[in-house]
């Protein structure tokens, strides 16, 4: 069963969407994204995926109080993301009540400072972020491409004992034209143990269907849940 995870994304403490990572491309869903949180455990989702864009950008975590109200008044799994670059960020999310952290940057730009993450908190509380554009991973919010390779940057990682990895394929995100299924079956098929979240471009109940008979074990959206393109009714919400 694939594990369906919606998302948040946070800018002036406001929930929004971007496309293809787009400051300049942002809408805003909901004023109050507690209000949001809340409305997907109504719902019965048991995951929430929170994007402090703010952070991404800021390069250091911005919506730590966000992500305090919408653990403590939530029963959700929060998994949060956006501006971690030091330990010191990692803590404030933790002591926030994100149950894990995803972090990209910091695996390209200091790898043995993500590593020493890794060794300390633990592979269930540590997420990669490999979000992908023209096959290079993206960093500081998508604003700058690296020269890492998706696969090679993967293999030192899991090698290194990563099990959680978040990949976006950036020319998707935001545009309701598909995910890349291509993409994560390639990734799935180099490294079948990996718990991979697919991220980008889901547009439809189909969409969550064609990655679960893929084999991908768990999907994050955001936008087609917002749009209405999603048929909640119709998914199967463990």
């Amino acid at each position: 069963m694939i594990e369906l995870i919606p998302a948040i994304d946070i800018i002036d403490g406001k929930c929004v969407r971007l496309t293809k990572g787009d400051y300049d491309q942002k809408k805003v869903y909901n004023e109050d994204p507690v209000a949001q949180a809340k409305e997907f455990e109504v719902l019965g989702f048991k995951r929430l995926h929170i994007v402090d864009l703010d952070g991404a950008k800021s390069k250091h975590i911005v919506n730590v109080d966000v992500l305090k109200r919408i653990t403590t008044q939530t029963n959700l799994v929060v998994d949060f993301g956006g501006g971690i670059k030091s330990e010191d960020d990692i803590e404030k999310a933790f002591e926030a009540g994100a149950e894990m952290v995803t972090v990209g940057s910091i695996a390209v730009t200091q790898p043995e400072l993500f590593l020493s993450w890794l060794d300390k908190y633990g592979a269930e509380k540590i997420i990669l972020g490999a979000d992908v554009r023209n096959g290079k991973i993206s960093i500081n919010g998508w604003k700058e491409d690296s020269s890492e390779d998706l696969l090679p940057f993967l293999k030192k990682y899991v090698d290194a004992g990563v099990k959680n990895v978040l990949c976006t394929e950036i020319s998707k995100d935001g545009t309701l034209s598909g995910p890349a299924i291509e993409l994560y079956s390639k990734m799935m098929s180099e490294y079948p143990m990996l718990h991979l979240i697919a991220s980008g471009g889901v547009s439809s109940n189909d969409d969550i269907v064609n990655l679960e008979k893929s084999g991908i074990p768990a999907v994050v959206f955001g936008k087609a849940f917002y749009e209405g393109k999603i048929d909640i009714e119709k998914l199967n919400i463990q």
